[in-house]
């Protein structure tokens, strides 16, 4: 028998199938959009490793990949602000995933309810649509 490759198959046994047909990132790595379950609003898009996939599919809740702080995160995890897995769906391609979400508060953490607030004006400026959902600095602290 052989060891567990991480502390996901050692809770849950071998990875699911479908992770071996996604087309990965040469670092490993597959981009993930989340889209609210019942309004199609897209919130967020995050960056997703095999361990993130995998530890996704066993809580029910997203977990992603931060590129720049190079470890795995649980979306909400410090906010509270979780986002609760209704499906998982696989383009064409197989380099996208697509996760369709019930989210609690904001997916941003500048507050807003998706991080795709802003939009590009007339004049080229950018313009904030919607107000925040939450402080970020009373969550993340006044740094953020």
């Amino acid at each position: 028998m052989t060891a567990p490759e991480s502390e996901s198959e050692a809770q849950t046994g071998p990875d699911p199938a479908f992770l071996d047909l996604l087309k990965w990132t040469a670092d490993g790595l597959i981009p993930a959009i989340v889209q609210d379950a019942e309004g199609g609003e897209v919130l967020m898009m995050a960056w997703m490793d095999r361990p993130a996939v995998v530890d996704t599919l066993r809580t029910g809740q997203t977990h992603f990949y931060s590129r720049s702080r190079k470890l795995s995160w649980h979306k909400g995890g410090t906010s509270g602000h979780v986002q609760h897995v209704e499906e998982i769906r696989v383009d064409c391609d197989g380099d996208v995933l697509l996760i369709r979400a019930r989210q609690v508060g904001g997916a941003c953490h500048e507050g807003y309810r998706s991080c795709f607030f802003r939009k590009v004006e007339a004049d080229g400026r950018l313009g904030a649509t919607g107000a925040p959902v939450f402080d970020p600095r009373a969550v993340y602290g006044a740094g953020s």
